[in-house]
This record gives C-alpha cells, structure tokens and sequence, in this order.
C-alpha cells in the first residue's frame, strides 16, 4: 500500500521545542511555497500543540514535519475526541526519501500508544494519505451562481421578528457567530469545537489574503432574543467594459439556527448591489439552497473531496459512535501500516451501544482499514466499495447491514479546514 521507502539510517523523528518553531515553520513555508507574515506566524504558533508535533531530523537540519490538533468533533452519537492531523510537509531537497512514511507512521503509533482512535485531516492532495490508510470521508460543494434570475421558490421560509444587522470590522461579531457556531456545531458530523485560536485565525483577515476582494465583512441576522445566524464574505468589485457592475460575492461561512434565517442570509447574499455573481466554497452536499431556489441550476455545482478520516484503534473506535440499526458482522480488515488493527473482528451495534472485539469466527466482510475511515462519519454507502472491487462480502447481506447501521441522516462536514 505504501510505496514510499524507509528513512534513511540516521533520521531522527521527534517531538520539536517551541524553540526550534522558526525552523518548523521554514519547513511548512518551503513545501507549501508560502510567506508568513510575523503576525499570522505567531496566530499560527499559538494553534500548535508542540507536544503533538513531529520534526523529521537529518542530522542537525529539519526536513519534515506536522502536527497533531486536539478536537471534540461531532461523530454519529455526538462529540467525541479525535486528532486533527494538520501541516504536513516536507522540504523538496528531501522527498523520496521515506521522510513522509516515517512521520506518518510515528504520528499513527503515538495515537495508538495514548491518543484518540480516530485521526482527521484536510489533505493537498487527495493520493497522499490513502496510502496511510485514510478514507474519503466528506465531500463538499462549490457554487458559482449568477444573481439575476435567483428568485426562491414559492413559500420559501421567513419570519418578520428577523432582521439584518451588518458588522464591520467582521471580527466584532465575534460573540454572535461563536454563538450560532456553537449551537450549529453538535449537529453534523464532521464539525468541530473550535478553540479561540482557531477563531483568531478565521477573524485575522491579512490583506495578503484577500485576492484583491474587500476586507471580510460579517452579516447577522436576529430577532429581539438575540443572533439566529451569520453570513461571513467578501467582495470584489468590478465593472464590464460598459461599465455595468461585474462584482463578485465571496462567501466563506453561511449558518443558520432555523430554515428562515438561513433563507434571510443567502438572499442578501444574492441580493448584493453591485455583484452579479456569487462564488460559495466549502459548503455541505445537502446545502438547503439547493431546494430555495426556484432554478436550482443555477448554482453551477462543483464536488471536491473535504475531509480524511483514519480509524487508528478499532477497537476503540468502532464502539464510540452510535448505529442507525442494529447489527453483528465479522470484519476482516487489512491495515498494512498499523498492524495492530489487522485481522478479524466482531463488530456488534443496536441502540444500547456497540463492541468490536476480536475473533477466531469466520469473516462476513473483507476491507481496508481506509473503507471504514470513509464510512465513519456515516457518509458512505458501501456498496459503492464492493463494486469498485475495494471491499468483499463473504455472507450475503452482510455488507448491507454494516452500510445500513452506520449510515447517518445528516452527511459530515467540517466546514473549516484546521
């Protein structure tokens, strides 16, 4: 699975000082040919746990690295504890070399050692981490939808007691969205708590960032009682050469606590005076403004994969989110990179909970590790697996009732890369 060599003899993984943070950061700007500005570097520093880092050393120079996050993320069942795996990199002068194997591999037995069962991450490119037993675990759309001829469908939802409120700087609406944040938070899996130093980032709003578009501005709509949702955006202004307003609406985050503030949101967003387009990235697949707009084609949607999930213990794992049906299958799971996970197991869920302890019982299912990493966040039909030719049923049925049981209603999105 894993086609990438060994470190080469003398290649010391560790843990990195707060004091060698310059060098780590100089590894993540070379393979991600970036510039941090000292403001945004030091908002970066503050999101590190350096306890969770890991610096691949030759001899005294540092040629790879990442990091290991601390979340609560909502899984089916509710929040539970995992390892955002963020910043992986390594200096060009040094791939091929098996530096990224060896991070990998050591960041994974560290977790099965004394951390979470479950590792997350946003990958650069999506070939990457398959390799380490990663699974496809949520996708996530883009629209680019032309503001004329984006009327709502008849009855759309709304409620008089709302209102708009515009913010500026964005930063100062700051308790509102944390508050709508958090309320949303629990709902779908895949999101997480974020920490205020995640919120420092999203809030920081570097010109460098901007793309040539306006600083972030923040909508929030509310009633008397308080804030029932925001919209976070930008835009960019521009005329054709008729001069007839060309502006672009960048949305970056759109919540609401009920369908008619959701639907307050996005028709300002698609009522902006001087755009006629708006640009939504990272959104849901089940994105409500698919059923709001009258001519839902208009919304000119493109999929992309969001987040990789890594099932790092399965026998912890497996037990700590909930099913949507009973059942009892043998798994025989192949895990070349974590052994310990290899072999059969009994997995057995109803509405009292779940256990996945090993077995000598003949085998029901044969997969990858990486087939339960995409399905556990209950995004995943497995039977597409069993046509790709990726996962194997040796009872009939039975790789149905394990698709049917953790499946989940509402599909998983992280909505923020971390």
């Amino acid at each position: 699975m894993n086609s990438e060599p060994s470190a080469q003899p003398g290649m010391v993984i560790r843990p990195i000082q707060q004091a060698e943070w310059p060098a780590w950061l100089a590894v993540d700007e070379e393979a991600f040919s970036d510039d941090t500005s000292p403001a945004r570097a030091e908002r970066f520093r503050a999101n590190m746990e350096f306890d969770r880092s890991l610096g691949a050393f030759d001899a005294d120079l540092l040629v790879g690295v990442t990091a290991g996050l601390t979340f609560s993320m909502t899984v089916p069942g509710g929040p539970r504890p995992v390892c955002g795996v963020t910043a992986v990199a390594v200096l060009p002068s040094h791939r091929r070399r098996g530096v990224l194997s060896s991070l990998m591999r050591r960041q994974l037995a560290d977790l099965h050692e004394g951390g979470e069962p479950v590792a997350v991450l946003y990958a650069s490119e999506a070939a990457i981490y398959q390799r380490f037993g990663y699974g496809r675990a949520a996708d996530n759309l883009f629209f680019r939808i032309p503001t004329r001829g984006t009327a709502f469908v008849r009855h759309a939802p709304a409620d008089p007691a709302l209102r708009l409120r515009v913010v500026r700087p964005a930063a100062a609406a700051r308790a509102d969205m944390q508050k709508v944040f958090d309320a949303v938070q629990p709902t779908r899996p895949g999101m997480y708590a974020r920490a205020d130093s995640k919120w420092d980032l999203l809030l920081a709003d570097d010109p460098e960032f901007r793309g040539g578009a306006s600083a972030r501005r923040c909508v929030i709509a509310e009633d008397d009682a308080g804030p029932r949702g925001y919209a976070l955006f930008r835009v960019k202004t521009g005329f054709t050469d008729h001069d007839v307003p060309d502006g672009e609406l960048r949305l970056i985050e759109l919540f609401g606590l009920d369908p008619a503030a959701y639907a307050l949101l996005w028709r300002h967003m698609l009522d902006r005076d001087l755009c006629s387009r708006v640009y939504a990235a990272n959104r849901p697949v089940d994105d409500p403004i698919m059923h709001l707009l009258a001519e839902p084609r208009l919304l000119n949607a493109g999929w992309l994969d969001e987040m990789w999930v890594r099932v790092v213990d399965l026998g912890r794992a497996m037990p700590a989110r909930a099913y949507a049906a009973p059942v009892d299958v043998v798994l025989d799971v192949r895990d070349e990179v974590c052994p310990w996970n290899a072999g059969r197991w009994r997995l057995s869920a109803d509405a009292s909970g779940a256990t996945c302890a090993r077995t000598t019982d003949p085998a029901d299912i044969e997969l990858p590790v990486s087939v339960l990493g995409a399905a556990y966040l209950g995004g995943r039909t497995l039977g597409t697996f069993a046509a790709a030719g990726v996962a194997r049923e040796t009872r009939p049925g039975a790789l149905r009732a394990l698709s049917t049981a953790m499946a989940w209603d509402t599909p998983p999105w992280s909505g923020l890369v971390f």
